[in-house]
């Protein structure tokens, strides 16, 4: 069954470029010049993936990404030209599950449509562990525990704080997705602390260094700077 995508844009000969290159990948494409037709188009074909430009001529593209959200948990992956990192840090607060800045190369596409292809499935069942590192860390038990494999230098057990869990928990329950901070915020330590990035961060290489291999080039709890963090599997 071929996989289809909507893809939202208004500069005709990049939306002809991702047309033929995904249809070329044996993806099913769709394709809209505004947000108003988006929307329309979205409800009728019901995408598996959704491609969106922010800079729309007649919605801004934060607003079709809740409209698509009132109805559907469709990933979708935006498209910036903008340089201000808060038009993206408003689409992902908005719903959006990644982003790509213009201009891009094809494979990277490809390789964030992968990813969200993978964790679209809203009702599959999650395993409650993941590995991080050199252990496993149960979000329902709320234990992390040495892996057979790894080195006897590596303690058998870590405690994390109920800060670190609640971080923890959010990054693991969009796994592979870019959470924003602002989300991680109102999320982890509720409503008025929108803006505390320090205190976010402060947190962040707390865990890093409890979890990660090497806290300075970490591999699984990665920062995208000024948008947001991300859990890599």
């Amino acid at each position: 069954m071929m996989i289809k995508v909507l893809v939202v844009d208004d500069e005709p000969q990049l939306l002809r470029a991702l047309r033929i290159n995904l249809t070329a990948r044996k993806y099913d494409v769709v394709t809209a010049i505004d947000g108003t037709s988006a929307l329309a188009i979205a409800a009728r074909t019901l995408p598996d993936l959704v491609v969106l430009d922010l800079g729309l001529p007649d919605l801004d593209g934060a607003e079709v990404i809740k409209g698509l959200r009132g109805w559907t948990e469709v990933p979708i992956v935006v498209l910036s030209g903008r340089a201000d990192a808060s038009d993206k840090v408003e689409a992902l607060d908005a719903g959006a599950d990644d982003y790509l800045t213009k201009p891009f190369s094809m494979e990277e596409l490809l390789a964030r449509l992968r990813v969200a292809r993978r964790h679209a499935d809203r009702n599959a069942p999650r395993t409650a562990v993941q590995r991080i590192g050199d252990f496993d860390v149960d979000v329902a038990s709320h234990t992390v525990t040495r892996v057979p494999e790894a080195a006897e230098t590596v303690p058998p057990t870590v405690h994390l704080t109920p800060t670190e869990w609640g971080i923890v928990e959010v990054l693991l329950k969009n796994a592979g997705r870019l959470v924003s901070a602002r989300q991680l915020l109102t999320e982890v330590w509720g409503h008025g602390y929108e803006n505390d990035t320090p205190l976010l961060r402060f947190h962040f290489t707390k865990l890093r260094r409890k979890l990660e291999r090497e806290p300075s080039h970490p591999a699984h709890l990665l920062t995208e700077p000024g948008m947001g963090y991300r859990f890599q599997p």
